[in-house]
């Protein structure tokens, strides 16, 4: 570590401690800009040996229960880097080296596991019903699969998964630190969103590190340190993967693939499902080529939202209306002479539902049908208008002459209807 670096990380130590309160929320905003800072804090964490590791891990336990949201999210950053080199030392049974990230690690736990009242807190979440459309998916699509999953829901058979009691903790022994730790992960990732880009890399690192250290793979991967296995628990390795996967979206494709292949590989080893089935979920559903980066802002997954509009028009045939629909001629009667002299084949009307009540007597209904296709012979166009037009005084148009009465009567048209 350089004398630079270390004299920034001495003057973060002293600004605090003369920090008036009324100031706090200035500085946190001011905080979080300061770039040079965070890779010195990272230099200071990577190195257990150095002499302001604890008053690092002491500081930024304050700032984590100091209540201000940005002071909490500058502490959260360093979480994967701090879990990293908690297990690295613990890997070396070199226990009391780690003993500052230990406690800052527990003060962090302990603070999450109450609210503000001092409570036990019970973390809910209710998983989604296939019956019901969200941005990923709609009900219809998916067949007789919705039909089930709405009789499901029906009967209140909806599953909720809680998270909850946790106890608290004074200090970490092999029996509970997974525990401890796959909690400290889920609240990293509720601030994913909030998490700088030298966080999402820190996290693909320390992932990668995680699944291969003391396996072959880390020959391959180049990676120097501690050679010994590092055991992990099937949750925790889940609650990688949920990092991992915003990482993808988030600028960090390379490191997100590589921590992605080295999670299943260890899943693979373990013979752990649950992280199996994520990962390769994740795997399957990732675009063909790596997404652009993106460091000014985060990314977010593209998907189809369905219109809340209705897809049917108002206009649309449906059982109903077809019963009030009739064939009209585009002429009235009065015009029939003028358009008999032009040649033009003027095609009666045709009731199609008989809803004036009349009745069709025999040869009618051939007659009927034969007039249908001499109009798509023709080429005429009807159109179809509302019964209810015809309830403001205009009388109901009755049958006009027959095609075959007409073509009887020597009405040259241009196609000529043999029957």
């Amino acid at each position: 570590m350089f004398t630079s670096e270390k004299g920034v990380v001495e003057e973060w130590l002293s600004e605090f401690k003369t920090l008036p309160e009324t100031s706090l929320p200035n500085y946190a905003t001011n905080l979080k800009d300061k770039s040079s800072l965070v890779s010195s804090l990272y230099k200071v964490i990577q190195e257990p040996q150095s002499e302001l590791l604890e008053p690092v891990c002491h500081q930024l336990f304050e700032f984590y229960r100091s209540g201000e949201e940005q002071l909490l999210q500058f502490t959260l950053q360093f979480l994967p880097e701090l879990i990293w080199c908690y297990l690295a030392v613990s890997a070396s049974r070199n226990v009391h080296s780690s003993g500052c990230i230990e406690a800052l690690l527990l003060g962090v736990y302990n603070l999450e596991i109450v609210d503000k009242q001092g409570h036990t807190k019970v973390l809910s979440f209710t998983i989604p019903s296939l019956s019901k459309p969200s941005v990923y998916h709609e009900p219809s699509s998916i067949g007789s699969m919705a039909l089930t999953e709405s009789a499901l829901s029906q009967h209140g058979l909806s599953k909720v998964v809680y998270s909850g009691p946790h106890p608290q903790r004074e200090m970490l022994t092999a029996q509970n630190r997974f525990e401890v730790l796959t909690f400290l992960l889920l609240c990293y990732n509720a601030a994913l969103t909030y998490m700088p880009s030298v966080s999402l890399q820190s996290l693909c690192q320390i992932c990668s590190r995680i699944c291969v250290c003391g396996y072959p793979r880390q020959h391959v991967r180049k990676y120097k340190g501690i050679s010994s296995r590092i055991p992990v628990s099937s949750g925790f390795m889940v609650q990688m993967l949920t990092g991992i996967y915003f990482a993808f979206y988030n600028g960090e494709w390379d490191l997100a693939q590589k921590a992605l292949d080295d999670i299943i590989y260890r899943a693979q080893l373990e013979l752990y499902p649950e992280p199996l089935l994520v990962a390769n979920a994740i795997k399957a559903s990732l675009p063909h080529g790596p997404m652009k980066s993106n460091k000014e802002g985060t990314r977010c997954i593209q998907v189809e939202i369905t219109p809340t509009s209705s897809r049917i028009s108002r206009n649309a045939v449906t059982s109903m209306s077809i019963r009030g629909h009739r064939w009209k001629r585009h002429e009235q009667p009065d015009n029939n002479n003028d358009a008999t002299e032009l040649g033009i084949l003027v095609i009666p009307e045709i009731s199609v539902t008989n809803v004036a009540g009349e009745r069709t007597g025999n040869g009618e209904k051939g007659r009927t049908l034969g007039e249908i296709d001499a109009q798509h012979i023709q080429g005429v166009q009807e159109t179809a208008t509302d019964p209810r037009t015809e309830s403001k005084g205009l009388p109901e148009i009755r049958r006009q002459k027959s095609v075959r009465k007409m073509m009887e009567d020597g009405i040259n048209s241009p196609g000529r209807v043999q029957f």
